[in-house]
């Protein structure tokens, strides 16, 4: 099964939150709300993924708190607590681009004018602009070992081919 096929995290139990078996819910979804869509929504326990279905939630200070179903005291859900929430890739919205940032993760890098910069090893939100975190190779002929490079479509970002792995970029190599 590839990597794109396995299950994505899309955010994780923390501490429980008073008697009756609610969680803190830390969402990674660009709308943190949506993390309560997506179906069927898994947990991954002891290295295996099982499905499991919130019963209620709602809005405490600026995250969320929500109900497991079949957990009823905070000692019981006290277990679930560090759990990773996931979601089978099918289950994802439709996209207004052509890929996920997830996608963009492992495609090399190369300038316009055919430098090898390196491949994209992370992405950051930066509330400006996305940039790309790009590591050479540790043969890389210019001496850096990472660079950042705003992810600024047309401008610096001039084609994302997710067949090929390859991003090509309006970007001096850095001599």
């Amino acid at each position: 099964m590839s990597d794109k096929a396995q299950p994505i995290e899309i955010g994780k139990f923390g501490a429980v939150y008073g008697i009756k078996g609610w969680l803190k819910v830390h969402s990674y979804t660009d709308d943190p709300e949506s993390i309560f869509q997506y179906k069927p929504l898994l947990m991954k326990s002891n290295g295996a993924f099982q499905e499991v279905t919130i019963t209620e939630w709602k809005r405490h200070n600026k995250g969320f708190v929500a109900k497991v179903a079949g957990y009823d005291v905070r000692e019981e859900v006290q277990a679930l607590v560090g759990l990773d929430l996931l979601v089978d890739p099918s289950g994802l919205p439709e996209l207004e681009t052509d890929y996920y940032w997830r996608d963009l993760v492992g495609c090399q890098v190369n300038t316009d004018k055919g430098y090898h910069l390196g491949v994209v090893t992370d992405l950051m939100e930066t509330g400006s602009k996305d940039v790309l975190v790009v590591k050479a190779n540790s043969n890389d002929a210019f001496g850096q070992k990472e660079r950042l490079i705003p992810f600024i479509e047309e401008q610096v970002v001039l084609n994302v081919d997710i067949t090929g792995q390859l991003i090509t970029v309006n970007w001096e190599p850095d001599f």
